[in-house]
């Protein structure tokens, strides 16, 4: 069962200051500032949140459909899709733009410096989610305003089921347009700082929130994860790794996790922990595509944390 994926595909180009911003940044001259970083270690990453998304369904033995833009630079991400036997049935090329891309540099203290430019993100509209065929259930994750906004009306009207996962999207909404997405959605997903953030904008509780979708889903990093049902809430534990290497892309994971725990029918219970595990995996790696475990690897890894298998 196809599980259309409503997001970004984007290049992290992610560099490493050995000195500290703070020495070279100076407090009375922020006004001005006009500063170089030596940044002798780069990488290039494939990212984005629907790539993420895919690549770890994949990896669970889903079936993932991208909707998303790429830019006239966009084909050694087509070359690695084609790798990964994933369908480009519905990414668009946008050839008179960038594909959206992250530079990440951080310093020795662990401090970010981050631009973003969105690209080929911006026409991510020009999608319709009438043109991708029978889905089993949709997310709308991170994209371009005007991408979400169609995209969540599109499933709506089409009766698709599906995830609202604002992620760092989520500021560019308003209240009301918040709700909008809410009403809308079946399920709602959201780290613990978007949850605060999302009550703040729409005014609602989150047992409100709860109350209007299927199931409202917060991660809460080590702490694990909380399901909010009509029937249930259920706390989430997280799965322990030996050495946390780098959060990124670990949301995107979790939300693979319960993509393929909707389409395959399993409880509540074990679609969360499946998508703890899936997030423990990928914080244990570099990069948010670069873990590559084999499903009988995770089924292993699946039972030895909790004990069943799923």
């Amino acid at each position: 069962m196809k599980s259309l994926i409503c997001g970004s595909l984007a290049f992290d180009n992610i560099m490493s200051f050995d000195g500290r911003f703070s020495e070279s940044i100076l407090a009375d001259q922020l006004h001005k500032i006009n500063v170089g970083f030596l940044v002798p270690n780069m990488r290039r990453e494939f990212g984005g949140c629907a790539g993420n998304i895919a690549y770890n369904l994949k990896l669970l033995g889903g079936d993932p459909l991208i909707m998303a833009t790429i830019g006239q630079d966009g084909a050694p991400y087509r070359e690695r899709l084609t790798q990964l036997d994933i369908s480009q049935q519905c990414i668009r090329t946008i050839d008179d733009s960038f594909t959206g891309q992250a530079f990440i540099t951080t310093d020795a203290d662990g401090n970010q410096i981050t631009a973003f430019h969105p690209g080929a993100m911006s026409f991510s509209h020009f999608n319709k989610v009438a043109d991708t065929g029978k889905v089993a259930i949709g997310i709308v994750a991170p994209d371009g305003r005007d991408g979400m906004l169609q995209h969540a009306k599109d499933c709506a009207d089409l009766g698709i089921p599906f995830i609202f996962d604002p992620g760092q999207g989520l500021p560019m909404f308003n209240g009301d347009e918040l709700k909008g997405f809410i009403d809308q959605a079946t399920y709602v997903a959201v780290n613990d700082y978007e949850a605060e953030l999302l009550t703040s904008r729409t005014g609602l509780t989150l047992a409100g929130i709860a109350e209007r979708v299927a199931a409202l889903i917060v991660t809460r990093g080590e702490n694990g994860a909380e399901i909010f049902t009509n029937a249930e809430h259920l706390a989430i534990p997280s799965v322990k790794v030996d050495k946390v290497i780098d959060p990124t892309g670990c949301g995107d994971a979790f939300r693979a996790g319960i993509l393929y725990g909707l389409t395959n029918g399993l409880d509540w219970a074990t679609t969360g922990r499946l998508a703890s595990l899936m997030g423990a995996i990928k914080i244990a790696s570099q990069g948010p595509q670069n873990h590559a475990p084999s499903r009988q690897e995770i089924e292993a890894r699946f039972e030895q944390a909790f004990g069943y298998r799923f």
